[in-house]
């Protein structure tokens, strides 16, 4: 491939090494990789060499100095490098050039000539592209005229750029200089330093590309590593606020703490801090967004610092959690080192290359105090720093715990708490004799969300978040609770009680009351018809008189 500036290069096929070289090594150039004992310089020029045979249809020749070629072939086989069936397919030679000084007679001056024509004899066997010399140093320890014999270097050096082949040269790092034999100031176009340093007894492989002759290409040191998996470095130092912002949600797998957000859950993409003291339960809570992600079909990664898997999922079916199925389906990854097995950086470099590899959806890291004991507060600080903005890079969601010394720290040791979109307070609290949890969710970015502390409760259910309950004392939790709750509804029935007692009396009264009425009614009917009758009586008798005053008058006139 060619760069932006026209460089072409050859990509090595070492994982991250590519992307901070844009590219790979320069084609058709020497490139110069150099270190101490035991950092890796072999490794790296085998990866390139089985790679460019393997992935990209370069063969290649690999010429050592100092190891037999079937030692060769056994060192790279524990990294799952089948070097000897390329060697078999003809992709790859492998020369062993023996130097011996008691069976060398130099005549005059020395020359390279018969390397020369090995080479060639190699390169042409198998169409090579790519070659290997480790280590050339070999040779000064040969022979007594370095001077020559840096000159026939230097040929050496011209003569493979002038037949094409992409070279990597290996060296031995010398006191105050790259180099032991000064190889650097042969090689113009690409120098690569490879360190292997230990600090407080922990050690740290770093990369640094010394030179690289026009192209742009990262500066800093870079942790690599060593592993099953072979050669592999990341870039880490290059992160940078490259966020993605999301409008979707993802559940905590609590229901109740979901309500407590305006829309329910969090962004995708945010950094969720769980603190809280021993016991609060933040693991509780890591692992129920762990199988919420799952159960909604996506991906989670695990880092734990403290328990293995095993215990991890034995922990969570207490409170019915079976994070197992998710392993067994490969939907969650569980992977648990302790803080002192590596240097910070490359813990660093494990957990992204891992979630490179993964590509989960979400991340928990369970605790992220447990760095503080084995580094420099700064240094972890930097480390998470670059954790945060990588997964927020990629849209990940990140879930960090943190263990706090004191009861309701409102900051962190790690000083990671102002990098995080969201905080959520676990409260460990003594009342009545008895510790009772409470979740106090302190902040969450974009989102509004309820201020109530909530009482925690953890059982073979799951997790639930009671309702906040008020007492004349403040906001109680457990027995105190459940105590109060008792009284009051004691309080109530005695209430309910005297309540009922008291509509009877008056529903008596007003019984009697209503009979009275009754009574009275009746009574008040009668004198009233008694009434009506003396009148009609009185009418009757006011109409007969007239009627016998009549009958007289007529009379008196007959």
């Amino acid at each position: 491939m060619t760069s932006a500036l026209g460089i072409e290069k050859s990509l090595t096929g070492i994982e991250g090494f590519d992307e901070l070289t844009l590219g790979g090594l320069p084609k058709g150039r020497t490139s110069l990789v150099c270190g101490t004992a035991g950092c890796g310089k072999t490794l790296f020029a085998a990866t390139f060499l089985i790679h460019g045979a393997r992935a990209f249809d370069e063969p290649g020749v690999f010429v050592t100095f100092e190891e037999r070629p079937v030692d060769i072939i056994d060192n790279v086989a524990s990294l799952g490098f089948a070097l000897d069936d390329l060697v078999a397919q003809r992709k790859v030679a492998i020369e062993h050039v023996l130097v011996d000084p008691s069976e060398l007679a130099e005549i005059g001056e020395y020359d390279l000539e018969a390397l020369f024509l090995r080479l060639e004899l190699a390169i042409d066997e198998v169409g090579a592209k790519r070659v290997v010399l480790d280590t050339i140093e070999s040779l000064f320890s040969a022979f007594s005229n370095p001077a020559v014999l840096r000159a026939e270097i230097r040929r050496l050096f011209d003569w493979l750029k002038e037949k094409g082949v992409t070279t990597v040269v290996t060296g031995e790092r010398g006191d105050g200089a790259l180099t032991r034999q000064g190889l650097e100031e042969y090689v113009s176009d690409c120098v690569i330093l490879l360190d292997h340093r230990v600090h407080n007894q922990v050690s740290t492989r770093r990369l640094r590309i010394v030179k690289y002759r026009g192209t742009s290409h990262g500066t800093n040191e870079y942790p690599f590593l060593i592993d099953a998996d072979g050669f592999s470095v990341l870039p880490v130092s290059a992160l940078g606020l490259t966020h993605v912002v999301h409008e979707e949600r993802v559940s905590t797998g609590i229901p109740d703490l979901d309500s407590m957000l305006a829309g329910g859950g969090f962004h995708r993409g945010t950094s969720i801090l769980l603190s809280g003291v021993a016991g609060s339960g933040k693991s509780s809570l890591a692992a129920s967004f762990v199988n919420a992600a799952c159960a909604a079909g996506e991906r989670a990664m695990y880092f734990s610092f403290e328990e293995s898997a095993g215990q991890t999922v034995r922990n969570m079916r207490s409170i019915g959690l079976d994070l197992a199925r998710w392993i067994e389906s490969d939907q969650l990854r569980h992977i648990a080192t302790r803080p002192t097995f590596y240097s910070l950086e490359m813990h660093l470099a494990v957990m992204l290359r891992e979630v490179l590899r993964f590509q989960p959806s979400l991340v928990v890291l369970d605790p992220i105090s447990a760095f503080d004991a084995s580094a420099e507060l700064t240094d972890v600080q930097a480390m998470l720093l670059r954790v945060v903005d990588f997964l927020k890079g990629r849209g990940i969601t990140g879930v960090f715990s943190h263990l706090s010394h004191a009861q309701g720290q409102i900051q962190t040791d790690t000083g990671l708490s102002s990098l995080m979109d969201a905080w959520i307070l676990l409260l460990n609290r003594e009342i009545g004799g008895e510790f009772n949890r409470e979740l106090y969710l302190l902040k969450a970015r974009g989102i509004s969300h309820s201020n109530q502390v909530r009482e925690f409760v953890l059982d073979g259910s799951g997790i639930r978040l009671l309702e906040p309950f008020l007492g004349e004392t403040g906001a109680l939790t457990g027995t105190a609770r459940r105590a109060e709750e008792a009284r009051l509804r004691r309080l109530e029935v005695e209430r309910t009680g005297q309540l009922e007692r008291s509509r009877q009396d008056i529903e008596m009264k007003l019984a009697r009351a209503r009979a009275q009425i009754t009574v009275l009614q009746s009574e008040l009917e009668g004198e009233e018809r008694a009434l009506r009758d003396l009148d009609a009586a009185d009418v009757a008798f006011a109409r007969q008189a007239a009627t016998d005053l009549n009958i007289m008058k007529q009379s008196r006139r007959g």
